[in-house]
């Protein structure tokens, strides 16, 4: 799997797509994320819709989230309406939004 990573330093405007990889954020995206996985890390901005399989906040997130897992760290902070089959999130992740968690199928 190919990773991409938005470092520190970097903002980005504009929709970020990886079809076959993985995107970690570390500074800041404006716009729609879609990846085979996201990491928004501690420090890492995004304002925008999330899709994945697999998705990770430990920094701010305000949007939409559509995934399969969604893992929120005890640092994050989301504003979002969520769709996923599962969710684990730490004590201390700050969330707003509508959740929905359809569980797995199968």
């Amino acid at each position: 799997m190919v990773n991409s990573v938005i470092e520190k330093d970097v903002t980005i405007e504009g929709n970020i797509t990886s079809s076959k990889g993985s995107v970690e954020v570390r500074g800041r995206v404006v716009g729609d994320l879609s990846a085979q996985a996201v990491t928004v890390h501690a420090g890492g901005t995004v304002d925008g819709a999330l899709s994945a399989k697999s998705v990770t906040v430990e920094g701010i997130y305000s949007g939409k989230i559509q995934c399969e897992d969604l893992r929120l760290a005890a640092s994050s902070q989301v504003k979002a309406d969520v769709s996923a089959q599962s969710m684990a999130t730490e004590s201390g992740a700050q969330v707003e939004g509508t959740i929905r968690i359809a569980g797995k199928k199968g």
